[in-house]
């Protein structure tokens, strides 16, 4: 599991005064509330930054950091990430996993069958799309509770519904 998890990205100075725009990358934007300590990654070192959240949108997210005056500061930090520790991270309900946990989760259907090891999750707008890299190229699995019968951190495996598989996912063999 990762210490850290990514909250979103500074997109551009907003204004003169150093305050920052934010893509970000929760389906929570509430989550930025009350938010008093944030990590910029440096190499693989994540170094503390203390930040003032103005407002947060479902698409935006504008706050002030310590040390970011002008807008030349900013724009020295457009592209970089923020951060949150896990710590710090909202609390999920029991059926809940933050994305990142997910990755490298071996694919299983219920019928035995190896799909392969989940390497990415897109986020295209509606539902995920989970991205297996089996032996013979990718396997795109729509993220539906009626296909993900069961994800098992502890073991790696998320047990997949083979009849479901074989109506909705998308098999691009090399």
């Amino acid at each position: 599991m990762q210490d850290y998890l990514l909250i979103g990205e500074i997109t551009k100075p907003q204004g003169v005064r150093g305050e920052l725009k934010l893509r970000p990358v929760t389906c929570d934007p509430n989550r930025f509330e009350g938010l008093e300590t944030a990590y910029l990654k440096d190499g693989d070192h994540y170094r503390p930054v203390s930040i003032s959240v103005r407002r947060a949108g479902a698409n935006a997210v504008f706050l002030r950091m310590e040390g970011v005056e002008s807008r030349d500061d900013a724009e020295k930090l457009r592209g970089a990430a923020l951060y949150i520790d896990r710590a710090h991270a909202v609390e999920l309900d029991e059926d809940s996993t933050f994305l990142c946990d997910l990755v490298g989760l071996r694919g299983v259907c219920d019928d035995g069958r190896e799909i392969g090891t989940l390497t990415e999750v897109m986020q295209p707008g509606g539902n995920d799309v989970y991205v297996f890299r089996a032996a013979k190229g990718e396997v795109l699995v729509p993220a539906l509770k009626s296909v993900v019968k069961k994800v098992d951190l502890e073991a790696g495996v998320m047990l997949l519904d083979a009849a479901r598989m074989a109506e909705v996912a998308v098999y691009d063999e090399d």
